[in-house]
């Protein structure tokens, strides 16, 4: 079983009002949410439990289930995401936004290279449509990096 933490406050909102993102979404607004992200979520279900969301199954690859991860993670009201098979996930690097990051200097920390940046965003689309759009508390995926 893996448990990642994220900053419940700032991620996406997928509500119309902040009182209605005292609490996590629920399953069929995530489901929609990785739906029109175009993830494929064949094989696995979401479940709510509070401000926690239960990952489980198997996803077409490690990779698409880490999206999955991060796509319901960084969403406004949701403090964790646990997965039952974490086999898939075992090798997932992840790294939380800080006040002043770039990708650049993500890059840097993390996989050596500030050049390197665009293997970070590549990483992260769909959830990432420009490099330039990070916000502190957000969670991306490091790919091959060491945290």
């Amino acid at each position: 079983m893996g448990l990642w933490n994220f900053v419940k406050g700032a991620g996406k909102s997928l509500f119309g009002s902040k009182a209605e993102a005292a609490e996590a979404p629920k399953e069929e607004v995530l489901k929609a949410e990785l739906k029109d992200l175009g993830l494929n979520t064949e094989g696995v279900e979401l479940t709510v439990e509070g401000d926690k969301v239960v990952v489980s199954g198997k996803a077409v690859d490690a990779e698409t289930k880490e999206k999955i991860i991060l796509a319901v993670g960084n969403v406004d009201g949701v403090a964790s995401v646990e997965t039952s098979h974490d086999d898939d996930t075992a090798d997932a690097v992840f790294h939380t936004v800080e006040k002043g990051d770039t990708l650049s200097a993500i890059a840097k920390k993390t996989l050596g290279n500030a050049n390197r940046y665009m293997e970070i965003f590549e990483a992260n689309k769909p959830m990432l449509t420009h490099p330039d759009k990070i916000y502190p508390g957000q969670v991306l995926r490091i790919p091959g990096g060491k945290a």
